[in-house]
């Protein structure tokens, strides 16, 4: 998957200067410990370096999660001479010069969605290159928005990177042809995707992203070190289907999954979907070591249309998300808020919404 150019010099943080003077300094700050926001930051390297031909880039990755009181990236991060926040909430501050996103809750803050639109307006009639700030809701995963963007902007040949903002959309969009394919994990491009759920902090992105640069993604996902750091995790996963199994309440066409009494950082997507196929949403409620978190989905493949924007809903207590998928997070101690909201919540999937918008 190489994008043609010298990917051993992509993450070189000595400023060594190249042909056209010192290095250029690229901050990436994008959705961690998820896959999409892993391929967004290989797809926004390959548009610098499509942008910036022959010039020495120096790039520095952060892994930006959602949690308690976090409504974006820390302004402190963005210090280079590009900064950019990838799949995640905008940010308002005035060192950022580069967004994409497709969640319809990256605006959290007053003035951030006025800030954006501010951008785009600036920037009307000036050649679409002159364009640094891009958000569609409407996008199934932030990777295929960057891919898109970059060929139909700025020239970025889509045909290396193909394979992977195939997977990364399938993957983000739960397009999978069945609930069994995304929960039993054979291939190995899931077996990366747990790892890198698991495992997606700044360390594992500056080291997988040059690698996806220049190796196509079924090799990485075939490769010693992801098998072996997959190992363990599979045994995680197929421990969380039992207790998913053993705790689901199946509650007129909502499943809730109440984990509290145990501690889980990272919970397997799609496991209520695949018990319950008839189901037409889950609310999942677990507790890690720094919160509590609800984790709430539309069924996509249920025999019964989704009739509520979850995106609206974790909205309302703090969280965001799609319309078909949202999160909201709440402090480690908060464990008996958690269970009450996920039955108010539970209650409201249960009566059908007359505006999905």
């Amino acid at each position: 998957m190489s994008n043609g150019s010298n990917v051993a010099n992509l993450n070189n943080s000595n400023g060594v200067t190249g042909a056209t003077g010192v290095a250029k300094s690229i901050v990436v700050a994008t959705h961690g410990h998820c896959f999409d926001g892993l391929c967004s930051a290989v797809l926004f390297t390959r548009l610098m370096r499509h942008l910036h031909p022959g010039q020495e880039l120096r790039f520095e990755y952060h892994s930006s999660g959602y949690g308690p009181g976090q409504n974006g990236v820390d302004p402190k991060l963005l210090v280079g001479n590009e900064n950019a926040i990838l799949d995640f909430r905008f940010s308002a501050h005035p060192s950022l010069t580069w967004y994409f996103d497709h969640h319809v809750s990256a605006f959290p803050n007053e003035g951030d969605r006025e800030t954006y639109e501010a951008h785009v307006a600036r920037v009307k009639g000036l050649p679409p290159t002159a364009r640094r700030m891009f958000h569609d809701g409407g996008y199934t995963s932030c990777t295929k928005l960057i891919a898109d963007v970059g060929a139909s902007v700025f020239g970025l040949d889509p045909e290396p990177t193909r394979t992977l903002v195939s997977w990364a959309d399938m993957i983000d969009s739960a397009a999978f042809p069945n609930a069994e394919m995304a929960v039993s994990r054979h291939e190995p491009v899931l077996q990366l995707m747990t790892v890198v759920e698991n495992k997606g902090n700044d360390a594992f992105l500056e080291m997988m992203v040059p690698r996806l640069l220049e190796q196509p993604l079924e090799d990485v996902a075939r490769a010693p070190d992801v098998a072996t750091a997959y190992e363990p995790l599979r045994a995680a996963h197929e421990s969380f289907i039992e207790l998913v199994r053993n705790h689901a309440q199946p509650m007129d066409g909502v499943v809730l999954v109440d984990l509290t009494d145990q501690v889980i950082d990272v919970a397997g997507k799609f496991v209520t979907y695949a018990l319950y196929p008839e189901s037409q949403y889950s609310v999942l409620v677990t507790r890690g070591k720094t919160k509590c978190k609800l984790s709430i989905g539309y069924n996509p493949w249920s025999p019964v249309a989704r009739d509520h924007n979850i995106a609206s809903i974790c909205e309302r207590h703090g969280g965001g998300g799609h319309p078909v998928v949202g999160a909201i997070s709440l402090t480690a101690d908060q464990v008996d808020r958690a269970r009450s909201l996920a039955r108010e919540i539970v209650a409201e999937l249960q009566t059908p919404e007359a505006d999905l918008a």
